[in-house]
């Protein structure tokens, strides 16, 4: 049996508080993957169960059928599984109202963007769905450019903004939830490069109607396995195929810049800021500095999952400093933002071994992340006179990784970076890619001495 409306479950399953049926929809969230259903739409649940109204979520797969099809025959209903080693706490959440798919039904989703009930829309579409170059700014082969059938996240938006404009529908927020260093001024930038080259009117209407408060999130969300979905259903009675497991952690840092009303998000403890920014460098440089090292050093001892990595002795002494030393000596935290006690609550959190998260999850798309994770903590310690010594042992892990030797490299960037080692091999991988003339060169360029940690740390195979 499948889970879905009517179903009985355990009595120490938390149920919605609120009537689903009598919510319309004021979210539409583009890139409803796990992490979105455990993090985002959990805050909009707590919401709703003390007492807003009207926000429920439109979910938006951009590509996929997958997600619809888990949900539709669930009536949207799914649970969140917290785990930390100390026993399952389950919750069923009523936030998701219904699930498109872009690719099948643009037109769907721009009238979704476009319905009077919608205020908000947000976005969880990893550093690739925003179409950067490699130096940050749009990427010139963003297929909308010029207008035609939406088929990015720009295409999307700017067609469902234009008939708001049209209808006098009224502005939107427009919250990017991605690891993006300003993640609400990179959204609101590159919509605007692709508004004023479409409809200079339209970028001048949603500079004045609409905003994009940047935001940090944070939650440990791997991806379930059939064998966790095969334990939820022993626990719960019912197949839920929309299952999400997640860490009990959960915080969601918001600049205060709406363009309307709001959720009461604050219920389920999200905290809205003035300035975001030391929040989220925190996050960036030392969260998910450490995951991207421990999954690339991890993978090439033979480790599998984050709990396993970082008790390995070496690769945590080093992850340690990373964090503690060079990550949280490249900026300065907010009055009363306590990084030692955040480095040691992390990796208390990588400790735990009932998540099994995969590196090789954290390990995708590694071109899109590094420049924030690693890069701009290389600069910022030069810039000060330190040194990173443990970034730049992880950056030569990442250097092997993407050769490709005996795995498939996840990345947009594959082909080209596997281009780099074929053509200037061990020697010159380095320089290739961090030199004076290298891909990251606007990013960060390696000196001689870094030049040299880097390449004596490659694997010699």
């Amino acid at each position: 049996m499948r889970l879905g409306r009517g179903v009985v479950l355990p009595a120490d399953v938390q149920r919605p508080a609120y009537d689903r049926d009598a919510q319309e929809s004021g979210i539409v969230h583009l890139g409803i993957g796990a992490f979105h259903r455990a993090h985002q739409a959990v805050y909009t649940d707590d919401a709703m169960d003390a007492g807003d109204r009207d926000w429920a979520i439109t979910g938006v797969s951009l590509r996929s059928p997958e997600m619809r099809d888990a949900l539709a025959p669930q009536d949207g209903l799914y649970t969140v599984t917290e785990r930390d080693g100390g026993g399952d706490i389950t919750r069923l959440i009523g936030a998701v109202r219904r699930v498109l798919v872009a690719a099948e039904d643009p037109g769907a989703v721009v009238a979704a963007i476009a319905a009077p009930a919608t205020r908000i829309v947000s976005l969880t579409v990893t550093e690739k769905g925003y179409w950067r170059a490699s130096d940050g700014s749009l990427d010139p082969a963003l297929p909308d450019l010029a207008g035609g059938k939406p088929i990015s996240i720009f295409g999307f938006l700017a067609d469902g903004l234009a008939r708001r404009r049209d209808a006098g529908a009224g502005g939107l927020t427009l919250i990017s939830c991605d690891n993006l260093a300003g993640n609400g001024r990179q959204l609101e930038r590159l919509l605007q490069t692709v508004l004023t080259a479409r409809d200079p009117a339209l970028a001048e209407w949603v500079a004045e109607n609409c905003t994009c408060p940047s935001t940090m999130v944070d939650r440990i969300v791997p991806a379930p396995t059939e064998a966790d979905r095969t334990a939820i259903a022993a626990r719960l009675g019912v197949r839920d195929e929309a299952a999400v497991i997640a860490e009990p952690f959960r915080q969601w840092i918001i600049a205060d810049r709406f363009a309307g009303d709001r959720p009461r998000w604050e219920a389920g403890g999200a905290e809205f800021v003035t300035d975001v920014a030391p929040y989220e460098i925190a996050k960036l440089r030392m969260l998910n500095g450490a995951h991207s090292a421990l999954a690339y050093l991890g993978l090439a001892r033979g480790h599998v999952f984050v709990h396993e990595a970082v008790a390995d002795p070496a690769i945590a002494t080093l992850v340690e400093r990373l964090m503690r030393d060079e990550a949280a000596g490249s900026f300065v935290p907010a009055p009363g933002q306590d990084l030692g006690r955040y480095a040691t609550a992390l990796m208390a959190r990588f400790a735990n071994p009932a998540l099994n998260h995969r590196l090789a999850q954290i390990a995708m798309d590694g071109s899109q992340k590094i420049p924030q994770r690693w890069l701009e903590t290389l600069a910022a310690r030069r810039a000060a006179g330190g040194e990173c010594p443990s970034i730049l042992r992880a950056l030569a892990a990442w250097v092997d990784y993407v050769r490709g030797e005996g795995h498939t490299v996840d990345d947009p960037d594959a082909g080209a970076l596997a281009a780099c080692w074929q053509s200037a091999g061990r020697a010159g991988v380095v320089g290739a890619l961090f030199g004076e003339h290298g891909r990251f060169a606007k990013r960060w360029i390696a000196s001689d001495a870094e030049r040299e940690a880097i390449t004596a740390s490659l694997a010699t195979g």
